[in-house]
């Protein structure tokens, strides 16, 4: 059977969308070619067709998980100032329900206990994808001190979203969001800490 040229890019993407979700959920060592095959509804056999090894299918879904990372910044930014851009990013991210989308959160806090663990080529896609987050966030800030402050940004929203997601009581884990919401818009200057 002959598809249409676009059969295989929607293929590749679906593959990529599930192998995404089961590396955040599971962990990227947890991940077979075969469960993330089964989750496409595709055969194992038909994976070679999309990528040469498992190895360049984790690095295509790492690509893919800080591309949706970038669309959700720029859904939460478009059209705003820079600095209630910003805060609607920070509200976002530090929410319950980005705390409780572990299948389609941000993959700094779902792989960098494993990154070290990863190839030398998922590291380097990782790496490139948390320097685009620290430039987005830099220009946003538009002072002096900006890439200072996006490092330490970065740092506290991931920080954040990780020890919530550890916490097993709901009141402390949303106390933690809410305590680095206001901590970040407060040290940003971005007006209303709330």
């Amino acid at each position: 059977m002959r598809y249409a040229p676009e059969h295989k890019e929607k293929t590749r993407s679906l593959v990529l969308r599930e192998a995404s979700q089961a590396i955040r959920k599971e962990g990227p060592h947890r991940v077979s070619l075969a469960s993330v095959m089964k989750r496409a509804g595709l055969t194992h056999g038909g994976f070679y067709a999309h990528f040469e090894s498992r190895d360049a299918m984790l690095v295509a879904a790492i690509e893919k998980m800080f591309h949706s990372g970038r669309d959700r910044w720029v859904r939460e930014t478009l059209d705003r100032t820079p600095a209630q851009g910003l805060t609607s990013y920070i509200d976002w991210y530090l929410s319950k329900a980005h705390r409780d989308d572990r299948e389609g959160g941000c993959p700094i806090a779902a792989l960098a206990s494993d990154l070290p663990r990863l190839s030398p080529a998922c590291q380097k896609a990782y790496a490139e994808g948390v320097r685009r987050w620290y430039a987005a966030i830099s220009a946003q800030l538009r002072k002096p001190e900006a890439g200072e402050l996006a490092y330490s940004a970065v740092a506290e929203l991931v920080g954040a979203l990780s020890l919530s997601r550890i916490e097993r009581d709901p009141r402390r884990s949303e106390a933690i969001l809410t305590a680095s919401r206001k901590s970040l818009k407060k040290r940003l200057g971005l007006g209303s800490a709330s």
